[in-house]
């Protein structure tokens, strides 16, 4: 028998999940493409097509950490999130990063 391990199994990632996070992280949309913040290294212009969110560590933690940081987020908004973390796998925590921006922007 054939068995699958669900989270070892490679979704496909939703577009739209991946620029709700850019915009979360401050970058903004035209019909050119996408402009992001990238610290000491200014404007970086990236297609939305490009962005790495959903497979990249060094796209999402950042992202986790502002969540984690700001002062005006409770703790047990972020507990989705520290349980994803734990678990080490980037497509979990990418969903309940998805899932906490979209709570904050309803209640913002």
């Amino acid at each position: 028998m054939l068995k699958v391990d669900i989270y070892n199994f490679k979704k496909p990632y939703n577009m739209k999940s991946n620029k709700l996070i850019a915009e979360f992280m401050g970058a903004y949309f035209d019909d050119k493409g996408m402009t992001r913040l990238c610290g000491e290294f200014g404007l970086e212009r990236v297609s939305a097509l490009n962005l790495k969110y959903h497979s990249s560590w060094d796209w999402l933690m950042p992202v986790v950490e502002k969540i984690m940081w700001d002062n005006n987020i409770k703790d047990a908004e972020c507990t989705n999130i520290e349980d994803a973390l734990c678990d080490a796998k980037i497509d979990r925590v990418y969903d309940a990063v998805v899932e906490f921006i979209n709570e904050y922007n309803k209640n913002k």
